[in-house]
Order: C-alpha cells, then structure tokens, then sequence
C-alpha cells in the first residue's frame, strides 16, 4: 500500500527543486519560466486564496529562488487591488515571520532595490491612464467606457493608484506584475473576464504562451484543476482579441471610379492589412465587393472601443489610404450598426480561430 503524502509536504518536496530548475533554465529554453518567475506564481496564488501554510513555503522557496525582499513586499502590495486588504496583509504578515525565521537561522536574504513612495498625487490619472495605455497597447478613454462612466470613483481609483501610485515603483518590471496578477486571477473564482484581459496584456509585456502553459500547470498543481482549466481555456482562445462591452461596429457602402477600382482595391488591402496587424484595438476591417458590381465595395468594420476607432483614424496608414484614394471614391456612406445580440456576437470571435 502506498504511502500518502500531505498536501504540504508534496509542496515542500516540490518547492526544493526550484533552484536546480533555475540552474537547468537554459536546458529549457527561452519559454520556460524561471525559478523566480515560479515562485511569482505560487507566492501570489498562495496569497490570494489565503492559504498561509502554503504561502510560508512559497516564500521560502522564491527567497531561496534569488527573488529580493523587497519584490516580494511590493507582489504581495499589488495583490491587494487583486485579492483585498485582508489577504494582501495576512501576506505580508506571513512574510515577516519568514523573514524572522531566516535571521534566526543566520540566513541573510538581498534586501533588493530601495522602494521609493510617491508622495506627490498631482496628475496621477493621467499618469496612471498612459500606464494602461502601454501595457493594454490601446487607448484609453476617460473615463473608461462602462464601468468608468457607471462608477467615476472606482475608474479614478483604478488609474490614480493602482496603475499610477502601485506600478511607480520599478522594484518589479511590467513582466513581472502581469505575472503577480495573472497568477492571483488564475487562483481566484468568479474572475475570468479579469483574467482574459489580463493574459492578454501579460502577452504585452513579452510573457510566451508557453510560460503562461506553464502558470496553468503550477496552478493545477498547487491550487486545483478546475482553476487550471480557466486559464487554459482562455489560452485556448487567446488569439481572439478581448472585446469591450462598448465594441464599435461600421459598415462603410462604397461606389468606386470604374477606372480606378484595381487601383483602389490595391491601397484598401494593403490598408486593412496594416490596421489588423498593427492596432491591437481593431478587431476586424473586411472589405468586399458586390459579386454583380465590383465598383460597389463594402467594408465591415469592428473595433475594441471608440477610442480604437479614433485611434485608429489618426494612423499613419489610414491618411494614407484616406488621401490616396479621395479622387477614386464616387460616394460614401458610413453606418455605425448597433449589435441584436451581443452576447453570441462574443461567440463569434472564438470561431475565427
């Protein structure tokens, strides 16, 4: 009969090997995530689920890791925003007892790179708004559509301190908090539509699909698998763009010069090419033709938000084709199309696969 072995000791037994897979990292590969990065994962799982024992193991382990002191306080300051005081202080607490434990056992910890709080407040939305704006690699509206317009406080608390005050500090990268709370998210139930927006923007700051594989595999592991199976089904998915509840959607009815339509359908393609590749807000630009009148060209368009499309009019290749093509065009009618069911709307995009 074999022996089972508690939940913490598998832990523990299994926290031990981080060092040597740090050591192995180049063996690996570049997709792999390190042993730090590891202990990102758990420690923020761990914290967010409220899971002390566990967590003290985690810290231990990503202190052995080469993870600072001082990273590991401000993961467990970010994870307040994510997962609420209580646990983001039960956290910090548990790591000051680690920390004591260390000292007692003269292990002397790198204290790592000086926390500097802000202490000026002037300008912190927009601070905090640009922030979002390169990690989400969109643009952002003010207030936010939805919830910011519903809720002013919560859009201003969002961006003045979260994104402004939280993420001043350089003691963590951008990588590395996208890490911290795609990890919480992906422990926590009733947030995955957090968690899609997040892998998302954790893609943004150069996080492979194989490290977050590997986050859903940790999560299995130490969490459960159901949770697990969140994020791989976001994974799954995740070449479908997140789509905002404010989505825009255009049809533009185009009658084009006979003489100058090769001509034109040349300049739109190169130009609709360009608008779905680069912009992360435009979601689809489809140009066709009537099969009886090729002069008669239609594009549907679909972008994240309004400020995607107002983005999107300020683009490089769009004056290009806008200025270009102003002489091929005979008429123009544009029609911005309200959604009958947006909810399988959503379904469509996870088909375009």
């Amino acid at each position: 009969m074999k022996a089972i072995l508690p939940k913490w000791m598998l832990l523990f037994i299994s926290m031990l090997s981080i060092n040597t897979m740090e050591a192995q990292h180049n063996e690996k590969g570049a997709g792999s995530l390190t042993g730090q990065q590891q202990s990102i994962v758990t420690i923020s799982a761990f914290t967010a689920i409220g899971e002390p024992g566990n967590l003290k193991t985690a810290l231990h382990a990503g202190l052995d890791s080469g993870l600072t002191i001082n990273e590991i306080k401000e993961l467990l300051v970010q994870l307040y925003a994510y997962c609420g005081f209580p646990r983001s202080l039960n956290g910090i607490n548990t790591f000051m007892k680690v920390l004591e434990e260390r000292k007692a056992k003269g292990i002397t910890d790198n204290i790592g790179k000086e926390i500097i709080i802000n202490t000026n407040t002037t300008g912190t939305y927009e601070q905090g708004r640009k922030v979002l704006e390169t990690l989400t690699q969109t643009p952002q509206a003010k207030p936010a559509p939805g919830f910011g317009e519903f809720a002013p406080r919560i859009d201003a608390f969002l961006k003045e301190h979260l994104f402004a005050d939280i993420f001043e500090s350089d003691v963590l990268t951008y990588q590395q908090r996208e890490l911290v709370t795609i990890s919480a998210l992906a422990a926590m139930t009733g947030v995955e539509a957090q968690l899609q927006a997040h892998v998302a923007i954790g893609k943004n700051t150069g996080l492979t699909e194989s490290q977050l594989v590997e986050v859903s595999g940790l999560i299995e592991k130490y969490i459960n698998k159901t949770q697990a199976n969140i994020l791989r089904r976001i994974l799954s998915t995740s070449t479908v763009p997140v789509i905002e509840a404010g989505i825009m959607v255009r049809i533009a009815e185009i009658e084009i010069v006979p003489g100058s339509l090769e001509e034109y359908k040349s300049i739109l393609k190169e130009e609709a090419a360009a608008s779905v590749k680069i912009e992360p807000g435009v979601i689809a630009i489809f140009p066709m033709y009537q099969k009886q009148d090729s002069t008669q060209v239609r594009i549907v368009e679909v972008y994240a938000n309004k400020a995607a499309y107002q983005s999107h009019l300020q683009t490089p290749h769009f004056q290009h084709y806008k200025t270009t093509t102003q002489k091929m065009v005979k008429s123009l009618k544009l029609s911005e199309m309200e959604s009958i069911d947006a909810a399988t709307m959503q379904e469509i995009f996870k088909k375009l696969k």
